[in-house]
């Protein structure tokens, strides 16, 4: 399609008003405009085509052969496009809300919660999608992200929802009766981490522990790595939402705990670009944390 070949979409749009409203005045109300607008857009298109579409009679109008079969051009033109915008944003406000988050996030903080969401607006449907990879909001289409760091991601609005409250834990029997007096110390035993949960060691880092200089083994899944840390094979860094009856039972004993920084999740939208259904659940999400 040659656009420079069609005349002004203003133009065609106040002819088809005025052809089917029959009427300069009547579309000139119709779209907003002054009657001489409407009317000059119409002689333009006159003018181009070199043909008349209407005949001018006092305050009455009426459509030539020529203005009639564009008029009927225009007006299934005009439905067709009346058409796929309205689907797509239908299929927008009704498909599930599409969300990237950490894993880590999904299974601890989210997962214990979301029920209270899908009782509280049973209408708006979430695709979450664990993922340890930054995405691209706009290009994948994501409504939504939730990601752990500083709030520093160009290209997106950054409101910090919650820290991670990661603690450093282990058994009794492993760490022994004194408390080590510095994070450092802890670089002597032996480290338990899920394979690809990168806030653990952005956190470690943070804190000053060195973990190039410990024993690191890692699991698939975080299931597994409790199990080990539980049965004394080394030390775990975790939430701690996620092992509070095991610190409560004594099975695992807290050996450091850190003050709160600007480190925690975030919630990453593009900026201006939120729809109701999104506010809806980022809404729910500051009132849950």
């Amino acid at each position: 399609m040659d656009w420079r070949q069609i005349p002004s979409l203003s133009a065609l749009r106040a002819f088809e008003a005025t052809a089917r409203l029959s009427s300069f005045s009547a579309a000139a109300r119709d779209l907003n405009v002054t009657h001489a607008a409407i009317a000059q857009h119409v002689r333009g298109l006159e003018s181009y085509f070199g043909r008349s579409l209407v005949f001018r009679q006092g305050q009455f109008m009426e459509l030539t052969a020529d203005g009639k079969a564009l008029a009927t051009a225009l007006s299934h033109g005009f439905e067709t496009i009346s058409e796929g915008v309205h689907a797509l944003r239908v299929g927008k406000e009704t498909r599930p809300l599409k969300i990237a988050l950490t894993p880590t996030f999904a299974e601890n903080w989210l997962m214990p919660r979301v029920g209270a969401f899908w009782s509280a607006h049973p209408g708006i449907e979430l695709a979450l999608v664990p993922s340890g990879a930054l995405v691209d909001l706009q290009r994948d289409d994501f409504d939504l992200a939730i990601r752990y760091g500083h709030g520093h991601w160009p290209g997106t609005q950054a409101d910090f929802l919650a820290p991670a409250n990661y603690i450093i834990a282990g058994t009794r029997a492993l760490i022994g009766e004194c408390a080590p007096a510095h994070i450092s110390d802890l670089t002597a035993f032996p480290w338990l981490f899920e394979t690809g949960r990168d806030e653990q060691r952005v956190w470690a880092a943070e804190e000053g522990l060195d973990l190039k200089r410990t024993q690191v083994t890692e699991f698939a899944t975080n299931g597994l790595v409790l199990s080990a840390a539980r049965a004394g094979y080394g030390l775990t860094m975790q939430a701690r939402a996620l092992i509070e009856a095991d610190l409560a039972a004594g099975t695992l004993v807290c050996v450091y705990e850190a003050e709160q920084t600007s480190l925690g999740y975030y919630i990453l939208t593009r900026a201006g670009l939120v729809s109701s259904r999104a506010q809806t659940f980022i809404s729910w999400l500051k009132s849950s944390a």
